[in-house]
């Protein structure tokens, strides 16, 4: 039976613990902040305590305590468990904190958290990069979750779930700008069915349309995107994703013009 330790039990770390639990580990955890109180789950007021004998500890306290959590971790882990970091940090914090790893004898992995860990639990789809990854993949692959990893040092990752989270961000701020927009000018179920009518169709063929398209369509576009910038202006609505579009858009005209 796999012994998990979960440092860091607030939503994402309780859902894990639950997730683990339900799966047949063994689950310690530790949060001075926060008192879990449920079955199946060990929660310790010492660090070293919740990690004793722990096959693989999960760190899930955030990017700004990471740094200092593994610091702690790696002084009173066995030598022989994995230390994942789930948190979303930068490339070079998930370097750093390998490093602080290697140091010690640990094995790392840097743990990319892939979809919302609300909404699919410990089955929540994984990438993984370090010295650690496989045998972190190993461990958790009772559990069920769509797990990958990368060859690859600690911060791919991370730096691979940062560039997803620039299209995941940058959609919901598209989504966000437009129904708004839709909603003050009362055709907010309409703009919904053409979201979803794009999406729906060729996602492969979406994309390569729009990378394509607004390289050479570049002109037309700049003056499309003028005019709907004008009209939220009108409607009195942000205009930021709008405005970053027509930058895109800008900048492939310029680029035209410098190779002229």
């Amino acid at each position: 039976m796999t012994t998990a330790a979960i440092i860091g039990l607030g939503e994402a770390g309780a859902i894990y613990a639950r997730g683990l639990r339900d799966k047949g580990f063994t689950v310690q955890g530790y949060d001075p902040f926060l008192t879990l109180d449920e079955p199946g789950i060990a929660q310790s007021a010492e660090l070293a305590e919740a990690l004793r004998n722990a096959d693989v500890v999960v760190s899930l306290v955030g990017a700004r305590a990471a740094l200092s959590v593994a610091e702690l971790a790696v002084e009173v882990m066995a030598p022989d468990a994995v230390f994942a970091d789930f948190n979303t940090g930068s490339p070079a914090l998930k370097t750093t904190i390998g490093e602080l790893c290697t140091a010690r004898g640990i094995a790392f992995a840097d743990v990319a958290v892939l979809a919302p860990v609300p909404r699919h639990g410990a089955e929540t789809p994984l990438m993984a990069s370090g010295s650690g990854a496989d045998r972190f993949l190993e461990l958790l692959r009772p559990v069920g979750a769509p797990l990958e990893s990368i060859a690859g040092a600690p911060g791919d990752a991370a730096a691979r779930k940062l560039i997803r989270s620039v299209f995941m961000k940058g959609l919901a701020a598209v989504v966000l700008e437009s129904v708004n927009a839709a909603r003050h000018a009362g055709c907010e179920e309409w703009l919904r069915g053409q979201i979803i009518e794009e999406l729906s169709g060729d996602n492969s063929e979406l994309i390569d349309r729009l990378l394509t398209g607004s390289v050479q369509h570049a002109g037309r576009r700049v003056h499309e995107v003028e005019d709907a910038h004008d009209y939220l202006v009108a409607l009195g609505q942000p205009s930021w994703a709008t405005d970053a579009a027509h930058e895109w858009l800008s900048s492939f005209l310029k680029e035209e013009v410098t190779a002229a």
